[in-house]
């Protein structure tokens, strides 16, 4: 049974780091029954595209601004289309719905959100690890470095560093030298264990692996200079301990000690 979707809705689809099968399902299904979709072209692996069916009509948003963006969506909406906007990873992380939905509110259009894997997601799956180790890690921290979108004064790199704990940092690995150097400046000790990851999940995904103190010559020995995450903290490392919640002598609700 074809599920029925508000074409009075613009559709905000969350594709994935980038393996075309971690879209979610129901991700997968608005772009199969989508007239139209704008994707972002730069980020987005271009195969989820093969998911549309005959005749829908495709914008890649790359080349777009955000007016001509939203007046692709308006145009969807006044013809009864069903409008899908294809974006990165989740919906929620450097995403900028938040600027297409005020923007949509303005020519009183509303919208719905599918969320997606993000890439810190997919990277520790291609890592087989986890950020919250029991007694080594339970927070995880994810920012990016300035640029030229500025980050708050209490968001810098050195203050997060203080704290030691598992980090993911998107959208900086064209800097990672200074990324690394002021990771250093705020706390974590040089031998921290750190990981580059280009492209996670994707065919062409590379990786490589050291410490806050080698990862930048190591990022750039594999060529790699965009489109990365960098990972940093213990839970990269051989320390672990067991969790308490499977320990035998470890009584809770459901089971007794």
């Amino acid at each position: 049974m074809t599920e029925l979707f508000d074409r009075r809705l613009i559709w905000f689809v969350g594709a994935g780091p980038g393996d075309r099968e971690l879209i979610t399902l129901k991700g997968y299904r608005l772009l199969c029954a989508a007239d139209v979709v704008i994707y972002a072209g730069s980020l987005i692996n271009p195969s989820l595209l093969d998911y549309c069916k005959p005749g829908a009509v495709c914008h890649d948003s790359a080349g777009l601004n955000l007016q001509q963006i939203i007046g692709h969506m308006a145009e969807g909406i006044a013809q009864g289309k069903l409008v899908v906007r294809l974006q990165t990873g989740d919906l929620s992380l450097y995403g900028s719905i938040r600027e297409q939905s005020e923007e949509l509110a303005l020519l009183n259009i509303g919208f719905g959100t599918v969320p997606g894997v993000s890439a810190f997601l997919g990277a520790a799956a291609q890592l087989g690890v986890e950020y919250t180790v029991p007694e080594v890690a339970q927070s995880l921290i994810i920012t990016r470095m300035e640029g030229r979108t500025p980050t708050p004064a209490l968001e810098s790199l050195e203050a997060f560093a203080a704290h030691r704990t598992s980090m993911a940092i998107f959208l900086s690995v064209q800097a990672i030298e200074r990324v690394a150097q002021r990771l250093m400046d705020g706390g974590y000790p040089a031998d921290t264990p750190a990981a580059v990851i280009y492209k996670a999940t994707w065919p062409e995904e590379k990786t490589v692996r050291g410490t806050l103190a080698d990862i930048a010559g190591k990022a750039r020995a594999a060529g790699i200079g965009k489109t990365a995450l960098i990972l940093v903290g213990a839970f990269l490392g051989d320390e672990y301990h067991y969790s308490k919640l499977y320990h035998a002598e470890f009584t809770h609700e459901y089971r007794q000690a």
